[in-house]
């Protein structure tokens, strides 16, 4: 019962106090259920309270003999540890049992992206002869062209597009909004999905601001989009796992090989630090030596 109490407590403490959106409040909740789901299959009877070291040390072995990764050990550790700083904070508990926990030890591993040319065979897979070719279309250059989450996708609204102006508003993790400016591409290709194709749909109430919509004429879901991108690339020969995170890493991935100033990424992006947004540094090798012999003072040439 105790346990309950805690998680409810905790759930509104992130709600409310940290301002997490409902998908990362759910995540922290699943972190917690896998911590009492050991405790009940292993018959350990102990409140929160009196968690110690070696009962997360043996959580971390029942979490290896699991399919998780040991990125998604550490997000779930992350998520314990989030679970007892909150513990401390409300005076509920003494003592921090997750402090001297080592994390799994992961690589940073680097998300797939596409080439420039990848990304124009995957548009030139749309088949626009369909009722949502145009709107499939519009979705791919939004993706691309301004780096949107998935979830930033679907709740785009079009009271949030500035179209005169080119900047998008966009409610990014935490609640957070920040502008998007977009390419000429995917201002021409949404107002085309409006006003040849969307406005002739019959829309759901409730759903008459959301840009992007389905046959049903209600919002589209983040499966739908992950499925529809699958088919696109498979169409396109393209032989790569890729989702929509794809197309917002390739975003990032070509504004930095291009030239682009790492914050204005990470303020295009939304991210919250800086350390994130360095992941897409990856640049090249031929580009990286290119820039080396320009811009290094030992390898530009000597004159006269």
């Amino acid at each position: 019962m105790i346990w309950e109490s805690y998680r409810r407590g905790f759930d509104a403490f992130l709600r409310l106090e940290k301002s997490l959106s409902r998908n990362s409040v759910e995540a922290y909740k699943r972190d917690i259920e896998k911590l009492t789901a050991f405790l009940e299959e292993n018959n350990i009877a102990v409140q929160p309270a009196g968690i110690t070291l070696s009962h997360l040390q043996d959580f971390l072995k029942w979490l290896n003999q699991t399919s998780l990764n040991a990125r998604s050990q550490m997000r779930i550790i992350s998520g314990i540890r989030a679970f007892y700083k909150y513990l401390l904070l409300e005076n509920l508990i003494s003592n921090d049992p997750t402090q001297l926990l080592d994390m799994p030890r992961i690589g940073r591993k680097l998300p797939e992206f596409l080439t420039i040319h990848e990304i124009e065979r995957l548009i030139a897979a749309i088949d626009l002869s369909k009722p949502e070719g145009e709107r499939n279309k519009a979705m791919i250059e939004t993706l691309y062209g301004c780096g949107l989450r998935v979830s930033e996708l679907v709740n785009l609204k079009i009271s949030c597009i500035y179209f005169n102006e080119g900047f998008m508003r966009i409610t990014g993790k935490g609640d957070k909004e920040r502008l998007v400016p977009f390419s000429g591409k995917a201002l021409k290709q949404i107002n085309l999905y409006l006003h040849e194709i969307r406005s002739h749909a019959t829309i759901k109430k409730g759903h008459e601001d959301f840009l992007f919509l389905n046959r049903r004429g209600a919002k589209l879901t983040r499966e739908m989009i992950f499925t529809i991108i699958k088919d696109l690339a498979l169409n396109a020969g393209i032989h790569k796992t890729i989702g929509p995170h794809t197309l917002r890493h390739s975003f990032a991935t070509h504004l930095v090989e291009g030239g682009a100033d790492l914050r204005a990424v990470q303020e295009m992006l939304g991210h919250a630090s800086i350390t994130t947004t360095e992941i897409y540094t990856h640049l090249d090798r031929a580009y990286l030596r290119e820039n080396i012999l320009d811009h290094h003072p030992l390898y530009k040439p000597k004159h006269g």
